[in-house]
């Protein structure tokens, strides 16, 4: 029989002898004791903590800052715009206010943005002459592409240009009573 086969009366399926493995010396097993003792003094010591909080009626602020700290007013709102949805209105609300550097001074003198829909995608542009609303119709693509790269992609589908709105139906000294003004004649 050679010393690589094993032996006939031995089944394969017993239990091979393993080399063992050096048992912890007393230097490690009082290391690992430390370790254990401090994780479990630590868990009672958080367990008492939170105790103690929950009797005095909740957190106390300390020296360390916490989320319950002022905040600076930017960063507040910040937050709560993030918090209710409100990144699209805010970014076209920015634009409403920086409408004379997007679109140019001259136009920016006879064009205001007036609304926008945000179902829609709508951006309402009231002109002060039909010849300026007729100058922002054919600039609105390019303007919608400026828009759109400013806000994001899709943030504007589309300009709506108005005109200038009629004259003020003021009551005066020949008018008859229940008349609609101009719009009897006309509609």
């Amino acid at each position: 029989m050679s010393a690589e086969e094993p032996a006939k009366d031995t089944p394969l399926d017993a239990p091979q002898e393993k080399p063992k493995t050096p048992e912890p010396s007393g230097v490690d097993l009082a290391r690992v004791a430390l370790r254990a003792a401090k994780e479990q003094a630590r868990a009672r010591g958080d367990a008492a903590q939170q105790k103690k909080q929950a009797r005095r009626g909740g957190l106390r602020s300390g020296a360390r800052a916490d989320g319950r700290d002022p905040q600076p007013l930017g960063s507040a709102i910040n937050r709560l715009i993030t918090e209710r949805g409100w990144e699209t209105p805010a970014a076209v609300g920015g634009v409403m206010g920086r409408w004379p550097q997007i679109v140019g001074e001259d136009l920016a003198n006879h064009c205001v943005p007036q609304r926008y829909d945000e179902n829609e995608r709508v951006l309402t542009v009231q002109c002060d002459s039909t010849a300026w609303a007729t100058n922002l119709r054919l600039l609105a693509p390019q303007l919608v592409a400026r828009l759109n790269e400013d806000l994001g992609h899709g943030t504007v589908r589309l300009i709506k240009v108005l005109g200038p709105g009629g004259p003020a139906r003021r009551f005066g000294p020949l008018r008859a009573p229940g008349s609609m003004g101009p719009g009897d004649t006309y509609g």
